[in-house]
Protein backbone atom coordinates (compact mmCIF):
# COMPACT_ATOMS: atom_id res chain seq x y z
CA UNK A 1 0.00 0.00 0.00
CA UNK A 2 1.34 3.79 -0.97
CA UNK A 3 1.01 6.78 0.62
CA UNK A 4 0.41 10.23 -0.45
CA UNK A 5 2.57 12.33 -2.26
CA UNK A 6 4.47 14.67 -0.29
CA UNK A 7 6.55 17.80 -0.23
CA UNK A 8 9.34 16.35 0.75
CA UNK A 9 9.02 13.54 -1.98
CA UNK A 10 9.04 15.60 -4.34
CA UNK A 11 11.49 17.97 -3.70
CA UNK A 12 13.46 14.61 -3.02
CA UNK A 13 12.92 13.51 -6.58
CA UNK A 14 13.61 17.26 -7.73
CA UNK A 15 17.26 17.10 -6.25
CA UNK A 16 17.61 14.11 -7.93
CA UNK A 17 16.76 14.64 -11.16
CA UNK A 18 18.91 18.41 -10.40
CA UNK A 19 21.89 16.20 -9.87
CA UNK A 20 21.08 14.11 -12.66
CA UNK A 21 21.32 16.64 -15.03
CA UNK A 22 24.42 18.37 -13.03
CA UNK A 23 26.21 14.98 -13.82
CA UNK A 24 24.77 14.83 -17.55
CA UNK A 25 26.59 18.66 -17.95
CA UNK A 26 29.82 18.00 -16.09
CA UNK A 27 30.35 14.82 -18.09
CA UNK A 28 29.82 16.42 -21.39
CA UNK A 29 32.41 19.16 -20.42
CA UNK A 30 34.46 16.50 -19.53
CA UNK A 31 33.99 14.90 -22.65
CA UNK A 32 34.78 18.26 -24.39
CA UNK A 33 38.11 18.15 -22.62
CA UNK A 34 39.31 15.06 -23.67
CA UNK A 35 38.19 15.65 -27.39
CA UNK A 36 40.56 18.47 -27.56
CA UNK A 37 43.70 16.04 -25.84
CA UNK A 38 42.27 13.30 -28.56
CA UNK A 39 42.87 15.05 -31.90
CA UNK A 40 46.27 15.86 -30.86
CA UNK A 41 47.07 12.23 -31.14
CA UNK A 42 47.98 10.18 -33.91
CA UNK A 43 45.30 7.80 -34.33
CA UNK A 44 42.05 9.58 -35.41
CA UNK A 45 39.66 6.72 -34.14
CA UNK A 46 39.44 8.38 -30.21
CA UNK A 47 38.26 11.56 -32.06
CA UNK A 48 34.55 10.35 -32.89
CA UNK A 49 34.67 8.30 -29.85
CA UNK A 50 34.96 10.93 -27.93
CA UNK A 51 32.46 13.05 -30.03
CA UNK A 52 30.36 9.96 -30.13
CA UNK A 53 30.33 9.96 -26.39
CA UNK A 54 29.49 13.89 -25.72
CA UNK A 55 26.33 13.89 -27.64
CA UNK A 56 25.17 10.70 -25.79
CA UNK A 57 26.29 9.88 -22.39
CA UNK A 58 24.75 12.85 -21.00
CA UNK A 59 21.62 11.28 -22.06
CA UNK A 60 22.55 8.02 -20.15
CA UNK A 61 23.05 10.42 -17.36
CA UNK A 62 19.62 11.74 -17.52
CA UNK A 63 18.25 8.58 -17.61
CA UNK A 64 19.85 7.38 -14.39
CA UNK A 65 19.29 10.36 -12.89
CA UNK A 66 15.28 9.98 -13.46
CA UNK A 67 15.71 6.71 -12.49
CA UNK A 68 16.75 7.34 -8.99
CA UNK A 69 13.99 9.98 -9.07
CA UNK A 70 11.12 7.69 -9.77
CA UNK A 71 12.91 5.19 -7.02
CA UNK A 72 12.38 7.60 -4.33
CA UNK A 73 8.89 8.10 -5.09
CA UNK A 74 6.22 6.16 -3.54
CA UNK A 75 4.58 5.23 -6.32
CA UNK A 76 2.46 1.77 -7.00
CA UNK A 77 4.27 -0.99 -7.99
CA UNK A 78 2.43 -1.34 -11.23
CA UNK A 79 3.33 2.45 -11.82
CA UNK A 80 6.72 1.82 -10.29
CA UNK A 81 7.57 -1.20 -12.78
CA UNK A 82 6.13 0.72 -15.67
CA UNK A 83 8.22 3.79 -15.27
CA UNK A 84 11.48 1.44 -14.50
CA UNK A 85 10.80 -0.55 -17.39
CA UNK A 86 10.40 2.53 -20.01
CA UNK A 87 13.38 4.43 -18.52
CA UNK A 88 15.31 0.74 -19.04
CA UNK A 89 14.48 0.44 -22.42
CA UNK A 90 15.53 4.20 -23.26
CA UNK A 91 18.84 3.43 -21.65
CA UNK A 92 19.35 0.53 -24.13
CA UNK A 93 18.23 2.55 -26.52
CA UNK A 94 20.88 5.08 -26.18
CA UNK A 95 23.52 2.45 -25.10
CA UNK A 96 22.93 0.60 -28.35
CA UNK A 97 22.91 3.50 -30.89
CA UNK A 98 26.48 4.54 -29.02
CA UNK A 99 27.71 1.07 -29.40
CA UNK A 100 26.60 1.20 -33.16
CA UNK A 101 28.34 4.34 -33.76
CA UNK A 102 31.54 3.65 -31.74
CA UNK A 103 32.49 0.18 -33.84
CA UNK A 104 30.95 1.41 -37.06
CA UNK A 105 33.37 4.29 -36.75
CA UNK A 106 36.40 1.69 -35.64
CA UNK A 107 35.59 -0.22 -38.54
CA UNK A 108 35.64 2.68 -41.02
CA UNK A 109 39.10 3.75 -39.19
CA UNK A 110 40.02 -0.15 -39.52
CA UNK A 111 39.42 -0.29 -43.17
CA UNK A 112 40.94 3.49 -43.80
CA UNK A 113 44.38 2.53 -42.20
CA UNK A 114 45.55 -0.90 -43.31
CA UNK A 115 46.82 -1.45 -46.42
CA UNK A 116 44.86 -3.64 -48.59
CA UNK A 117 41.97 -3.04 -47.13
CA UNK A 118 39.39 -0.91 -49.05
CA UNK A 119 39.08 2.98 -47.36
CA UNK A 120 36.22 4.42 -47.95
CA UNK A 121 33.58 1.76 -48.32
CA UNK A 122 30.24 1.77 -46.46
CA UNK A 123 29.25 -1.89 -46.93
CA UNK A 124 31.43 -2.95 -44.08
CA UNK A 125 30.48 0.05 -41.77
CA UNK A 126 26.50 -0.49 -42.71
CA UNK A 127 26.78 -3.88 -41.86
CA UNK A 128 28.38 -3.30 -38.51
CA UNK A 129 25.97 -0.82 -37.82
CA UNK A 130 23.10 -3.11 -38.96
CA UNK A 131 24.02 -6.06 -36.61
CA UNK A 132 24.93 -3.98 -33.78
CA UNK A 133 21.38 -1.88 -33.85
CA UNK A 134 19.57 -5.79 -34.51
CA UNK A 135 20.72 -6.94 -31.14
CA UNK A 136 19.98 -4.06 -29.46
CA UNK A 137 16.28 -3.99 -30.45
CA UNK A 138 16.04 -8.06 -29.71
CA UNK A 139 17.71 -6.58 -26.23
CA UNK A 140 14.95 -4.42 -25.78
CA UNK A 141 12.05 -6.48 -26.87
CA UNK A 142 13.06 -9.20 -24.13
CA UNK A 143 12.93 -6.07 -21.92
CA UNK A 144 9.46 -5.70 -22.52
CA UNK A 145 8.34 -9.29 -21.73
CA UNK A 146 8.01 -10.43 -25.55
CA UNK A 147 9.56 -13.66 -26.05
CA UNK A 148 11.97 -13.14 -28.94
CA UNK A 149 12.17 -17.25 -30.08
CA UNK A 150 9.46 -17.40 -31.80
CA UNK A 151 10.51 -14.32 -33.55
CA UNK A 152 13.55 -15.70 -34.50
CA UNK A 153 12.10 -18.60 -35.65
CA UNK A 154 9.69 -16.58 -37.43
CA UNK A 155 12.40 -14.68 -39.44
CA UNK A 156 13.99 -17.65 -40.16
CA UNK A 157 11.05 -19.17 -42.24
CA UNK A 158 10.33 -15.49 -43.62
CA UNK A 159 13.91 -14.59 -44.35
CA UNK A 160 13.41 -17.31 -47.45
CA UNK A 161 10.58 -15.82 -49.05
CA UNK A 162 12.52 -12.80 -48.63
CA UNK A 163 15.64 -13.83 -50.07
CA UNK A 164 13.59 -15.17 -53.20
CA UNK A 165 12.24 -11.84 -53.50
CA UNK A 166 15.04 -9.70 -52.94
CA UNK A 167 17.75 -12.13 -55.00
CA UNK A 168 19.00 -9.70 -57.10
CA UNK A 169 19.49 -7.37 -53.58
CA UNK A 170 21.17 -10.13 -52.25
CA UNK A 171 23.42 -11.33 -55.04
CA UNK A 172 24.84 -7.57 -55.69
CA UNK A 173 25.64 -7.56 -51.49
CA UNK A 174 27.64 -10.63 -51.94
CA UNK A 175 29.06 -9.67 -54.85
CA UNK A 176 30.77 -6.58 -52.82
CA UNK A 177 31.72 -8.21 -49.88
CA UNK A 178 33.67 -11.14 -52.40
CA UNK A 179 34.97 -7.96 -54.08
CA UNK A 180 36.29 -6.77 -51.01
CA UNK A 181 37.54 -9.50 -49.67
CA UNK A 182 39.25 -10.63 -52.95
CA UNK A 183 40.95 -7.48 -52.25
CA UNK A 184 40.96 -6.55 -56.40
CA UNK A 185 39.06 -3.19 -56.30
CA UNK A 186 39.64 -0.51 -54.09
CA UNK A 187 38.25 3.48 -53.75
CA UNK A 188 40.94 5.05 -55.32
CA UNK A 189 41.38 2.67 -58.16
CA UNK A 190 41.25 3.57 -61.91
CA UNK A 191 39.58 0.46 -63.44
CA UNK A 192 38.04 -0.30 -66.81
CA UNK A 193 35.43 -2.60 -67.74
CA UNK A 194 34.98 -4.41 -71.08
CA UNK A 195 31.64 -3.21 -71.85
CA UNK A 196 33.37 0.52 -72.12
CA UNK A 197 33.04 2.13 -68.88
CA UNK A 198 36.02 3.38 -66.61
CA UNK A 199 37.14 6.25 -63.93
CA UNK A 200 38.37 5.63 -60.51
CA UNK A 201 36.25 3.71 -57.50
CA UNK A 202 34.58 6.52 -55.11
CA UNK A 203 32.59 4.29 -53.56
CA UNK A 204 31.57 0.16 -52.82
CA UNK A 205 28.44 0.06 -51.09
CA UNK A 206 26.05 -2.88 -50.15
CA UNK A 207 24.77 -2.75 -53.87
CA UNK A 208 26.32 -0.73 -55.93
CA UNK A 209 30.10 0.53 -57.45
CA UNK A 210 30.28 3.86 -57.71
CA UNK A 211 33.27 5.41 -60.29
CA UNK A 212 34.23 9.02 -61.29
CA UNK A 213 35.16 8.94 -65.24
CA UNK A 214 37.71 11.83 -66.11
CA UNK A 215 34.87 13.49 -67.39
CA UNK A 216 33.71 13.87 -63.46
CA UNK A 217 30.65 11.88 -64.00
CA UNK A 218 29.45 9.14 -62.24
CA UNK A 219 28.63 5.96 -63.13
CA UNK A 220 27.28 3.72 -61.11
CA UNK A 221 27.29 -0.18 -61.38
CA UNK A 222 25.68 -3.26 -59.40
CA UNK A 223 27.93 -5.12 -57.90
CA UNK A 224 27.10 -8.71 -59.36
CA UNK A 225 28.00 -6.89 -62.95
CA UNK A 226 30.98 -5.61 -61.91
CA UNK A 227 31.93 -9.05 -60.24
CA UNK A 228 30.92 -10.67 -63.54
CA UNK A 229 32.82 -9.27 -66.09
CA UNK A 230 36.71 -8.60 -67.24
CA UNK A 231 38.41 -5.52 -65.71
CA UNK A 232 41.48 -3.85 -65.87
CA UNK A 233 42.57 -2.21 -62.38
CA UNK A 234 45.49 0.17 -63.32
CA UNK A 235 46.51 0.42 -59.69
CA UNK A 236 47.39 -3.34 -59.59
CA UNK A 237 49.90 -4.26 -58.20
CA UNK A 238 51.16 -1.13 -58.08
CA UNK A 239 49.81 2.20 -58.73
CA UNK A 240 52.87 3.40 -61.23
CA UNK A 241 52.29 2.12 -64.87
CA UNK A 242 54.46 2.32 -68.69
CA UNK A 243 53.26 4.55 -71.03
CA UNK A 244 54.26 3.77 -74.93
CA UNK A 245 54.40 6.54 -77.46
CA UNK A 246 54.68 5.76 -80.94
CA UNK A 247 57.39 7.35 -83.00
CA UNK A 248 59.06 7.67 -86.54
CA UNK A 249 62.16 9.03 -87.99
CA UNK A 250 63.54 9.17 -91.44
CA UNK A 251 65.33 6.66 -93.25
CA UNK A 252 68.47 9.20 -93.52
CA UNK A 253 68.84 9.77 -89.93
CA UNK A 254 71.60 8.41 -87.50
CA UNK A 255 69.87 6.16 -85.07
CA UNK A 256 72.37 6.36 -82.46
CA UNK A 257 71.48 10.22 -82.65
CA UNK A 258 68.39 10.14 -82.64
CA UNK A 259 68.51 7.32 -79.55
CA UNK A 260 70.82 9.39 -77.51
CA UNK A 261 68.70 12.46 -78.07
CA UNK A 262 65.39 11.00 -77.39
CA UNK A 263 66.36 9.39 -74.29
CA UNK A 264 67.79 12.84 -73.11
CA UNK A 265 64.22 14.45 -73.60
CA UNK A 266 62.75 11.52 -71.77
CA UNK A 267 65.14 11.96 -69.04
CA UNK A 268 63.93 16.30 -69.04
CA UNK A 269 60.39 15.30 -69.50
CA UNK A 270 60.21 12.40 -66.20
CA UNK A 271 61.99 15.32 -64.15
CA UNK A 272 60.24 18.08 -64.78
CA UNK A 273 56.61 17.27 -65.70
CA UNK A 274 54.51 16.52 -62.37
CA UNK A 275 53.14 12.75 -61.79
CA UNK A 276 56.24 11.36 -63.75
CA UNK A 277 58.53 8.94 -62.06
CA UNK A 278 61.77 10.64 -61.69
CA UNK A 279 63.91 7.84 -61.24
CA UNK A 280 62.25 6.44 -64.07
CA UNK A 281 65.10 4.56 -66.79
CA UNK A 282 64.98 5.87 -70.39
CA UNK A 283 64.37 3.21 -73.22
CA UNK A 284 64.14 3.33 -76.48
CA UNK A 285 63.18 0.46 -78.89
CA UNK A 286 63.82 0.59 -82.50
CA UNK A 287 61.01 -1.47 -84.31
CA UNK A 288 59.58 -1.88 -87.88
CA UNK A 289 60.71 -0.41 -90.98
CA UNK A 290 58.31 1.30 -92.64
CA UNK A 291 57.24 3.01 -96.00
CA UNK A 292 58.52 5.98 -94.86
CA UNK A 293 59.94 5.68 -91.59
CA UNK A 294 62.10 3.30 -88.94
CA UNK A 295 59.39 3.23 -86.24
CA UNK A 296 60.19 3.04 -82.76
CA UNK A 297 58.43 3.08 -79.50
CA UNK A 298 59.41 5.44 -76.16
CA UNK A 299 58.54 4.26 -72.77
CA UNK A 300 57.56 6.56 -69.90
CA UNK A 301 57.10 5.99 -66.85
CA UNK A 302 53.93 7.54 -65.65
CA UNK A 303 52.62 8.19 -61.59
CA UNK A 304 48.67 7.36 -61.83
CA UNK A 305 46.29 6.94 -64.74
CA UNK A 306 45.09 10.01 -64.98
CA UNK A 307 48.99 11.13 -65.75
CA UNK A 308 49.36 9.69 -68.87
CA UNK A 309 47.52 12.61 -71.01
CA UNK A 310 49.84 15.31 -69.39
CA UNK A 311 52.86 13.77 -69.65
CA UNK A 312 52.16 12.33 -73.01
CA UNK A 313 51.66 16.16 -74.63
CA UNK A 314 54.85 17.43 -72.87
CA UNK A 315 57.24 14.90 -73.84
CA UNK A 316 55.49 15.25 -77.71
CA UNK A 317 56.11 18.95 -77.45
CA UNK A 318 59.68 18.75 -75.96
CA UNK A 319 60.56 16.14 -78.78
CA UNK A 320 59.45 17.52 -81.20
CA UNK A 321 60.91 20.85 -80.26
CA UNK A 322 64.45 19.22 -79.60
CA UNK A 323 64.33 16.95 -83.08
CA UNK A 324 64.13 20.06 -85.18
CA UNK A 325 66.62 21.72 -83.33
CA UNK A 326 68.88 18.61 -83.88
CA UNK A 327 68.06 18.21 -87.51
CA UNK A 328 65.74 14.80 -87.15
CA UNK A 329 63.23 14.37 -89.39
CA UNK A 330 59.78 13.20 -88.99
CA UNK A 331 59.08 12.38 -92.53
CA UNK A 332 55.20 12.26 -93.58
CA UNK A 333 54.13 9.27 -95.59
CA UNK A 334 53.43 9.85 -99.40
CA UNK A 335 51.92 7.80 -102.22
CA UNK A 336 52.81 7.83 -106.20
CA UNK A 337 49.98 6.24 -108.26
CA UNK A 338 50.78 5.31 -111.65
CA UNK A 339 47.81 4.40 -113.47
CA UNK A 340 48.76 1.37 -116.09
CA UNK A 341 46.48 -0.01 -119.42
CA UNK A 342 48.02 -3.12 -121.73
CA UNK A 343 50.01 -0.45 -124.02
CA UNK A 344 52.06 0.81 -120.72
CA UNK A 345 51.76 3.62 -118.40
CA UNK A 346 49.24 6.56 -118.42
CA UNK A 347 49.97 10.02 -117.66
CA UNK A 348 47.80 11.89 -115.25
CA UNK A 349 46.82 15.26 -117.34
CA UNK A 350 47.92 18.24 -115.60
CA UNK A 351 44.42 19.14 -113.87
CA UNK A 352 43.49 22.78 -114.30
CA UNK A 353 42.52 25.59 -111.38
CA UNK A 354 39.52 26.06 -110.31
CA UNK A 355 38.36 29.60 -110.75
CA UNK A 356 35.19 31.11 -109.44
CA UNK A 357 34.32 34.37 -111.38
CA UNK A 358 31.49 36.95 -109.85
CA UNK A 359 29.58 38.43 -112.57
CA UNK A 360 29.30 42.91 -112.22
Amino acid sequence: MTRALTLDDYLVAGITLIAGLLAAFLLRLLLRWLGGHATKTRWGGDDFIVDTLRSLVPWSAFVGGAAAAAAVLPLTRTVQHTVNQSLTVLFILVATITAARVIAGLVRTVTQSRAGVAGSVTIFVNITRVAVLAIGCLVILQTLGIPIAPLVTALGVGGLAVALALQDTLANLFAGIHILASKTVQPGDYIKLSSGEEGYVVDINWRQTTIKSLSNNLVIIPNGQLAGTNMTNFNQPEQDMTLLVQVGVGYDSDLEHVERVTNEVIAETMKEVEGAVPDHEPAVRFHTFGDSRIGMTVILGVGEFSDQYRIKHEFIKRLHKRYRAEGISVPVPRRAITLQTGGGSVEIPHQREASVEVAP
